[in-house]
């Protein structure tokens, strides 16, 4: 047990320390709010009432953990998993454009770096194309994209979902790469020598090779998905999704109802990232020690 605290003091310790500087950003950002309600009041304050009043705010600047805490149990526990008030409902409509999205651009990623490894001409054309395509920001294509499969006929789902895969495609091309051109060269004279395919020596080496570098990536790739699929809810005006939630309580000033939305996407990322991890430690984990 004493071995388990030392190891997880570090994570405690910065938790600790995020939290303080959170209560202590609640005091700062508040008190101008504060201090003018008790001015309007005519009420005489000190110190601790100006404390007590910036963490009882019900529009804060900024919300304090309990606030955010309450909010979130408020959500999950006090409306079916179906309601429109209900976070999970929410994180379940974005994780479903986040899963396309992600499964569209580890297809598309994939394709691309299997070219860009056999095909020398891809190498020296497309890469550049690839690296060029991240530098247009996202928050410009989305309305773009969604303008475009409206006007298809293509409304809610795929819209999204194509957003986030042209996020997370990049990282599953260039972990790829770098994986399928890791294999030791060696190991490629032998299969050479044994008059193995182009396809043989892919399945059965370069793939093998690369996994390391592809989970990597896949665990960058799917949480830069989520990020696109709430990015891509919010040019669409719909009602249901983390994004929606992020907007609706902008629009109406809900703060704490912004941080628990954004407190809700972080858990699904890690939830994600957590999965694709499992999921790694299964099958690489597992080659390896069928290797050993």
């Amino acid at each position: 047990m004493t071995a388990f605290l030392k190891a997880r003091m570090p994570v405690l310790a910065v938790g600790i320390s995020i939290l303080l500087l959170w209560y202590g950003g609640a005091i700062w950002l508040n008190a101008p709010q504060a201090i003018e309600g008790f001015a309007r009041a005519g009420r005489a304050w000190g110190a601790m009432d100006l404390v007590h009043q910036t963490f009882a705010m019900k529009r804060p600047v900024l919300p304090t953990p309990d606030q955010v805490l309450s909010d979130l149990i408020d959500s999950l526990f006090h409306y079916p998993p179906t309601s429109i008030r209900n976070l999970l409902y929410h994180a379940g409509v974005t994780a479903e454009a986040t899963l396309l999205g992600f499964l569209m651009g580890v297809a598309f990623g994939a394709l691309l770096a299997v070219g860009i490894v056999h095909l020398k001409t891809l190498d020296s054309s497309l890469m550049p194309w690839v690296i060029i395509s991240q530098t247009i920001p996202i928050l410009a294509i989305a309305p773009m994209v969604v303008v475009i499969f409206g006007n298809l006929g293509f409304t809610g789902l795929l819209p999204k979902a194509v957003i986030s895969m042209y996020l997370c495609f990049f990282p599953i091309t260039i972990g790829l790469v770098k994986g399928l051109r890791s294999t030791d060269p060696l190991a490629l004279d032998l299969m050479r020598t044994y008059s193995a395919s182009v396809s043989q020596t892919f399945w059965l080496l370069r793939l093998p090779t690369s996994l390391p570098y592809l989970f990597t990536s896949i665990k960058v790739s799917i949480a830069i998905s989520l990020i696109g699929a709430i990015v891509a809810e919010l040019p669409t005006g719909g009602t249901a999704g983390l994004g929606a939630r992020l907007l609706s309580g902008s629009y109406y000033g809900q703060t704490v109802q912004i941080w628990s939305a954004l407190v809700m996407s972080a858990l699904l990322s890690l939830t994600l990232v957590g999965l694709a991890g499992l999921a790694e430690r299964l099958i690489v984990g597992r080659g390896g020690r069928k290797g050993a």
